[in-house]
């Protein structure tokens, strides 16, 4: 499985990006698409995944109500709109895919994600 993702740039506080990330190759072995990201000098950390059919959609709390993740599953592709964004939304957002069942209890962890696509930047300006 590859995973592309794209959308990242620079932005204003308060401004908005759309992020995607376009899922190829054995995708029915993935369950769905999500997204982490990394601050400098920061651990990667979890923001947001969904299951390939919607029913699925852990947020982390701090950017729930400011971010919207969504699926195109015909597409295999995943958007993360980004509302309302702030400085220290600053980082290298990567989208992971799990192979594996995922719920709350283990979403948030890096562990239950198999792929991982390369980073797109995003940088917000105070």
């Amino acid at each position: 499985v590859q995973l592309q993702a794209s959308g990242g740039g620079l932005v204003q506080t308060g401004g908005s990006l759309r992020l995607s990330c376009a899922a190829s190759g054995d995708t029915y072995t993935t369950t769905g698409l999500g997204w982490f990201r990394q601050a400098p000098g920061k651990e990667r950390e979890f923001v947001s995944v969904i299951s390939w059919i919607g029913d699925k959609i852990y947020y982390k709390a701090s950017i729930q109500g400011r971010f919207t993740i969504s699926t195109d599953s015909s597409k295999a592709t995943v958007y993360l709109q980004m509302n309302n964004l702030r400085p220290e939304d600053t980082a290298v957002y990567y989208c992971a895919a799990p192979a594996r069942f995922f719920d709350s209890s283990n979403a948030e962890s890096r562990t239950t994600y198999d792929y991982w696509g390369q980073g797109t930047q995003v940088t917000v300006s105070s």
